[in-house]
């Protein structure tokens, strides 16, 4: 049988969203039997946020990647994703991005005016990596300095996670996981374990139990590649669009207050994670079809950011629209807990970008990124004119 939409296909991966509208009204579920597990699609903005808010069926306990992996941390459901979650979230809170606001506005300036002097770059490798990264890593407390590891081992889990076969990654992610352990593990032998994630993590307790060392890797993991290859996308997609047409990057260096028009319009247009994976635990029937107990169904984000039921025009980059409801962070238990803090990255890059390169411009398009779930640019070569 014909797939009605193969997200492996390389038309796809090139352009994902050629296709939504075959989904959205030809096939609002479809099965992709191509890939092991075979797993099926949701793209209707009402279908996906109805299984986003429905956890009880549509279950996260083994995995949102393609492939069936053990529960683990936030990646779970409650009541261990609550427990995992209620650790983290309070450096997620409004008070703590609130403290660290100057902090990230700042190092947006200063990876923007290190530029100053070239003429060509990547804006991927030279601004967009480097600045969440950095973040992230401050806010584990793990030295910026080895941000290059960071990046490769991020590019590995990333990759693995959306891979039928994870084995060629396993030398970078066990080199990540020695890294990290060795991290938790120096934190325990201080008197006092400090203030940062891991330190938290380290000093946690539920009643007379705290964490093993296993269970702080898998939430630092997390939050390691979470908390920089989204927002690297994030960045790099809404600078892309703005400078596919130059007046909407004049726009907002001559208005700056637009900022979060256009950041919020990027998320809709071009979500860094095109959608998460989750497995039902019943035999359900959706759209007429069998959906058996154990099946793994990709949420599409981005198909149901697209739904003309829901979004006007909804194929056209608008910053003008109004503020849209998309699906970019998810929804209900498992919305992104870093929003936020990817909100405020996108923000310091976009203003440092706007204000120290009024001229800046496209080189080419670039390369996406690798996994077929996530989308974002690699490399996106670009130009400054003076």
């Amino acid at each position: 049988m014909t797939e009605p939409y193969t997200p492996h296909a390389p038309a796809v991966l090139a352009d994902p969203a050629a296709g939504y509208g075959r989904l959205h009204d030809g096939a609002p579920l479809a099965w992709v039997r191509s890939f092991d597990p075979p797993y099926c699609i949701l793209s209707r903005y009402a279908d996906v946020a109805e299984a986003l808010r429905d956890i009880t069926t549509f279950s996260s306990e083994f995995g949102q990647g393609p492939r069936f992996t053990p529960p683990a941390g936030m990646l779970s459901d409650p009541p261990q994703h609550t427990f995992f979650r209620s650790l983290v979230q309070q450096a997620f809170t409004p008070r703590s991005m609130a403290a660290i606001t100057d902090q990230v506005l700042a190092l947006g300036e200063s990876l923007a005016a290190n530029l100053l002097e070239r003429e060509e770059w990547d804006l991927h490798d030279d601004f967009a990596f480097p600045l969440p990264v950095m973040v992230i890593a401050g806010l584990l407390g793990v030295p910026a300095d080895d941000i290059h590891h960071f990046k490769r081992w991020s590019d590995a889990s990333v990759a693995a996670m959306g891979a039928e076969d994870p084995r060629p990654y396993a030398e970078d992610l066990q080199a990540m996981a020695r890294y990290l352990l060795a991290a938790i593990r120096e934190r325990r032998t201080r008197v006092t374990p400090g203030t940062d994630l891991i330190a938290l993590l380290v000093a946690a307790r539920e009643g007379d139990r705290g964490l093993e060392d296993a269970e702080i890797l898998g939430v630092v993991t997390q939050l390691l590649v979470g908390g920089n290859e989204t927002t690297t996308s994030l960045i790099t997609n809404a600078v892309w669009r703005l400078l596919e047409q130059p007046a909407l990057w004049r726009a907002l260096v001559a208005d700056p207050g637009l900022v979060d028009r256009v950041i919020e319009e990027s998320l809709r247009f071009d979500p860094p994670v095109l959608g998460l994976f989750r497995n039902t635990t019943r035999d359900l029937v959706l759209h007429g079809e069998p959906v058996p107990k154990g099946t793994k169904v990709w949420l599409h984000y981005a198909a149901a950011n697209r739904d003309p039921r829901v979004f006007a025009e909804p194929d056209r980059f608008d910053p003008a629209r109004e503020r849209s409801r998309h699906l970019a962070f998810g929804l209900g238990v498992h919305f992104c807990l870093g929003a936020q803090l990817a909100r405020l990255e996108a923000r310091s890059a976009l203003l440092a970008l706007a204000r120290h390169f009024p001229r800046l411009e496209l080189v080419n398009a670039g390369e996406r990124i690798t996994p077929f779930f996530l989308w974002g640019r690699r490399h996106l070569p670009v130009r400054s004119r003076l």
